[in-house]
């Protein structure tokens, strides 16, 4: 009797603990999405002023020139998160063999600038890039001339690399921090040179890292709309800036939600996607991809 009575207190404290996160849920997250559904559904009728459900939201969406806007915005997120994927591996394995009283000190070189604002880490980039930047200034200490680095795609590139970066390395570093070691040894034991060893051994074991950082790059890079604002002078339109536009310029917030809904179907399929590929299954170990 005094155990069904423990358990059932057990069951009413959980659910007093998990009633704010509920609150936090329902307040920020799925109020908003219905919301941004709701208006992504419906049209106001300029005669009544009432609302009735229609397509033509969606249907827009998926015009020519809004196709353009998608494909680049995807394109760019993709060049964004291969190049991560490139420059962050190797860091991350650089990061996990150091010396731990190093290794430290290295991580929290990665970690510290993410602790700054988002905006005045993209405008140090403006700083650097300018017509009068630091850049331009050392071509002109060596008598070279300037360049045009600002107000482009490989400024809005850049910035996209600069500022998810630690993104990609971060989960790929704590994957392989925690790799047995002794699994390296014993491919070199049975034969295995450098290259076998991180190509059966290494790399099928760290793509669970691999998923993790490829997702949290590419989603704020096919979203993202202050980069492009900001390192392309706006003239470079991304879906986050389309959707900014929608919301703040041209005040058609149904056609904004619409566009906030596939962009979030978008996201949650590539979620899905990876997660498939990274052979979460504990009955193949988690490297049925390769």
């Amino acid at each position: 009797m005094t155990s069904i009575l423990c358990a059932r207190r057990r069951e009413v404290l959980k659910k007093i603990a998990s009633g704010p996160y509920l609150v936090w849920i329902l307040l920020f997250i799925l109020i908003p999405i219905l919301m941004i559904a709701f208006f992504g559904m419906v049209r106001i009728d300029p005669e009544t002023g009432n609302y009735f459900f229609t397509s033509d939201n969606f249907k827009r969406v998926f015009e020519g020139v809004y196709l353009s806007v998608w494909t680049r915005s995807i394109f760019i997120a993709l060049k964004a998160t291969f190049i991560c994927l490139v420059l962050g591996y190797p860091m991350a394995m650089i990061l996990s063999r150091m010396d731990v009283k190093y290794r430290t000190i290295a991580v929290m070189l990665f970690v510290v600038p993410m602790w700054m604002n988002f905006l005045l880490r993209t405008y140090a980039w403006m700083t650097i890039l300018g017509k009068n930047g630091v850049l331009n200034k050392i071509l002109t200490f060596f008598g070279l001339p300037q360049m045009t680095f600002l107000y482009s795609e490989g400024a809005v590139l850049l910035g996209m690399v600069y500022n998810f970066l630690p993104f990609m390395v971060l989960p790929i570093y704590t994957v392989l921090s925690k790799m047995d070691n002794g699994l390296i040894e014993a491919a070199e034991d049975l034969g295995a040179n450098k290259f076998n060893s991180f190509r059966k051994v290494i790399l099928p074991l760290s793509i669970p890292g691999i998923v993790s950082g490829i997702s949290m790059v590419f989603m704020p890079a096919v979203s993202t709309f202050v980069i492009s604002n900001l390192l392309y002078g706006g003239q470079y339109m991304l879906i986050g800036n389309l959707i900014e536009q929608q919301f703040l310029v041209v005040n058609d917030w149904h056609f904004g939600s619409a566009i906030s809904i596939i962009l979030m179907i978008i996201i949650l399929l590539t979620m899905a996607i990876m997660n498939h590929l990274s052979g979460n299954d504990p009955e193949d170990g988690g490297a049925n991809l390769w």
